[in-house]
């Protein structure tokens, strides 16, 4: 083997082992902007996005990550994830009129087109990549949750699990990545049958198991993610019936984001735990 060909081996190799690492060594800014997000925090966040996209204009996780508090922020004014996940109808999500805020959607979309063409300057880049699977998950959520255009939204997921995939498969460590996987199976597995086989003929993935697998693989490694995985997986156990499971994560997320009442809503609705009394 020659050297020159040797190089070029070790090169690709450690440009993989890589990858993950340049995704997660992102300054402590996003972990910031992500925390105030959850903690429907709003303003502050997009000041912490703004300031880390001055600071790192090239990354297009700045303004991915600026779309992303505009689109929790229309989550929380339009009460969606109450009424859209916690809910009994079996299909998460329903056709309940929405006014959406026209200015925040041209905020959101104008700071998805700047991802998506900060990522196009360097689409082999941990962040790049990264930041590409995250604006497809967000403009999926958006068409699904608030514009009601479903087959639009589904089309995205896929596409976004496939995004996903490419970048796992460099890296399989990429845990926030995971969610895309595990959102598009357990979202589509609570479908009909007959549906969910059409779903599958249209190259979407419907593995219920698989979906809770890799939605708790971001929710104990992801870095960005987590706290959503961790919504889904408190949804997926109160739909099955499972409220201690549902309790205990509810009950972390209220702690730590303490400002959101979501939360603590849905662990009023909980039934009181029962057991014996210590006399």
């Amino acid at each position: 083997m020659s050297a020159f060909i040797f190089n070029r081996m070790i090169s690709r190799l450690s440009a993989v082992v890589l990858i993950c690492a340049a995704a997660h060594a992102s300054p402590a800014l996003l972990d910031q902007g992500y925390r105030q997000m959850y903690d429907l925090r709003f303003p502050e966040a997009h000041q912490t996005f703004a300031e880390y996209q001055r600071q790192h204009p090239e990354d297009p996780l700045g303004p991915v990550s600026d779309a992303a508090a505009y689109l929790f922020s229309e989550f929380d004014r339009l009460h969606i994830l109450q009424s859209e996940f916690f809910t009994q109808d079996r299909h998460f999500i329903t056709d309940r009129k929405l006014a959406p805020d026209p200015e925040l959607k041209r905020k959101f979309e104008a700071a998805l087109e700047a991802g998506r063409r900060l990522s196009a300057r360097t689409p082999g880049d941990a962040n790049a990549m990264f930041a590409v699977v995250l604006a497809g998950g967000l403009h999926g959520d958006y068409l699904a949750l608030i514009d009601k255009r479903y087959a639009a939204a589904f089309q995205e997921m896929k596409a976004g699990r496939q995004q996903a995939e490419r970048l796992l498969a460099a890296d399989p460590q990429c845990y926030d990545a995971w969610i895309a996987v595990g959102v598009e199976n357990y979202m589509l597995s609570v479908k009909a049958a007959p549906v969910r086989w059409l779903l599958r003929l249209a190259g979407g993935e419907t593995d219920r198991a698989v979906g809770l697998r890799k939605l708790r693989l971001t929710a104990e490694k992801g870095r960005y993610l987590a706290p959503f995985a961790k919504l889904l997986l408190a949804v997926a156990a109160l739909r099955d019936n499972d409220a201690a499971q549902a309790r205990q994560i509810l009950d972390g997320l209220s702690r730590e984001y303490p400002h959101n009442p979501l939360y603590a809503l849905e662990l009023a609705k909980l039934p009181p735990v029962t057991g014996v009394v210590v006399r």
